[in-house]
């Protein structure tokens, strides 16, 4: 499957969008991409251990430390993540990698900087759909 049909189907098939690393910062890209995912129509889980909750489109959630905290959260209103959009360093995706296949999260995303070939590779191995170092926001606005 070519890059930019992975990104399609990313687009059109997930409905949540766990953003790792969210910030409640205005002048912060993930933020602003949050902000613009939930304009769009998708559901935004906020994901940064030291954040307790994030005012996202006008609407405040909670910031789960975890991914798995925001699986769980979510299975217990019979939802799950279906995107996990990440705003951290390269050098925390492995961790991040070893979170979405236990979880058995379909679909990764590395923001613009983010990197880690081995770890994507692992994904990708186990089922998941991966693109890194690439804007969620620049590929969606792209299409609509």
């Amino acid at each position: 499957m070519m890059k930019s049909e992975v990104i399609d189907e990313m687009l059109q098939t997930a409905k949540t969008i766990a953003v790792v690393g969210i910030s409640n910062k205005p002048e912060r890209a993930s933020y602003n991409i949050a902000n613009y995912l939930a304009k769009h129509g998708y559901r935004v889980v906020a994901v940064n251990p030291v954040l307790s909750e994030v005012v996202v489109n006008g609407t405040v959630l909670t910031s789960y430390p975890a991914l798995e905290d925001a699986q769980t959260a979510l299975a217990a209103e019979g939802a799950k993540i279906d995107l996990v959009d990440v705003f951290r360093a390269s050098d925390a995706v492995p961790g991040i990698v070893d979170d979405v296949i236990r979880l058995g999260i379909p679909y990764l995303w590395l923001q613009d900087g983010v990197q880690d070939d081995v770890a994507i590779a692992r994904a990708e191995a186990a089922g998941v759909k991966c693109i890194q170092n690439d804007c969620i926001f620049r590929e969606h606005a792209a299409r609509t």
